[in-house]
């Protein structure tokens, strides 16, 4: 036999006796995936990871399995999938909470360097409501008054390093360095309870926390924390609209390890962007003042580490950190 013959044959033998990557990666998924929520059953988290796994499961046809995991700020569920291999077997469906932890805590993982964004399911803004009797109706006509009362006006959050306290400080830095004080609580239950009571004065909260009391009046409404109000939600002006050059909104996601394989991210990233198109999920985040979004996986990524860096150089300005 030629020697160039036998060369010939001996890759194409070796050809077929090594597994092709990409068809490795094309065969993904061949058992069961694990979907980690980092909270507490029956939260907006788990409303977004269960009928995304639904979907996942039925277009791909291997059971996509979600597991609460929560404590520590959401960082014990997503230190599991920082400890996973990166193989699209572990799967992370998480929220604003994410950034806010990794801008003031340490956390047991690299919140950039471990994780990259597979699909922004979703974003919603915040509403920015007060006592009925505070002297403002209007953000345009907070800023005046809390500028002429420094230290005397409180705002009450879910605790240290939420989203509620961040959107606050950052409303505060951008409205030119506004004195605001802050009553931190166990949960937005007892912070909307005493604003209602008048305990407290301002509240920034999500449309769900904030759908009761809008609905019996017991809250003056002064305006959303971004542009993108819902169509169904309440009448109010935006930032802009105030005059304020300013913009906070929390959002959920679909998150894997870094590293995972690109065929494996976009797969993932199809069929998600599918479910967040139309259907049940669409329709929830809808209902709870959300809007859907279907960006590609880079997008994603970069918006996680743009959402990362803010709300550290928020929390380092406003001197907000947990130890």
């Amino acid at each position: 036999m030629a020697p160039t013959r036998r060369l010939l044959l001996g890759a194409a033998a070796g050809a077929l006796a090594m597994p092709s990557v990409s068809r490795a990666q094309a065969a993904w998924p061949q058992r069961s995936v694990r979907v980690i929520v980092p909270f507490t059953p029956g939260g907006s988290n788990d409303a977004v990871a269960r009928p995304l796994a639904e979907h996942f499961q039925r277009r791909l046809g291997q059971p996509f399995v979600v597991e609460n995991r929560p404590g520590a700020g959401s960082t014990l569920g997503s230190a599991e999938v920082a400890r996973s291999a990166p193989d699209g077997y572990t799967l992370l469906v998480t929220s604003s909470t994410f950034s806010t932890s990794a801008a003031t805590q340490k956390t047991p993982y690299d919140a950039t360097g471990d994780f990259e964004g597979v699909a922004l399911c979703a974003t919603a803004p915040l509403l920015v409501l007060a006592t009925k009797d505070f002297p403002a109706n209007t953000l345009a006509e907070a800023v005046t008054y809390i500028r002429a009362n420094p230290g005397k006006v409180d705002y009450g959050s879910a605790g240290p390093g939420s989203i509620n306290q961040l959107s606050a400080e950052l409303f505060a830095q951008r409205a030119g360095g506004l004195q605001l004080v802050h009553i931190p609580y166990r949960g937005m239950g007892p912070a909307t309870t005493d604003l209602v009571a008048g305990t407290i004065q301002l509240l920034f909260t999500t449309v769900p926390s904030a759908a009761g009391l809008v609905k019996d009046q017991s809250v003056k409404i002064l305006g959303w924390t971004s542009e993108s109000r819902p169509a169904s939600g309440p009448q109010a002006p935006t930032p802009k609209e105030s005059g304020l050059d300013y913009s906070a909104e929390i959002w959920w996601g679909l998150m894997a390890r870094r590293g995972t394989p690109k065929p494996i991210l976009d797969q993932l990233n199809k069929v998600a962007n599918e479910a967040l198109s139309e259907g049940r999920l669409a329709q929830y985040l809808r209902s709870e003042g959300a809007e859907p979004q279907t960006r590609d996986a880079a997008a994603f990524d970069g918006f996680l580490r743009e959402d990362i860096a803010r709300w550290k150089q928020v929390a380092t300005a406003a001197n907000i950190r947990i130890e």
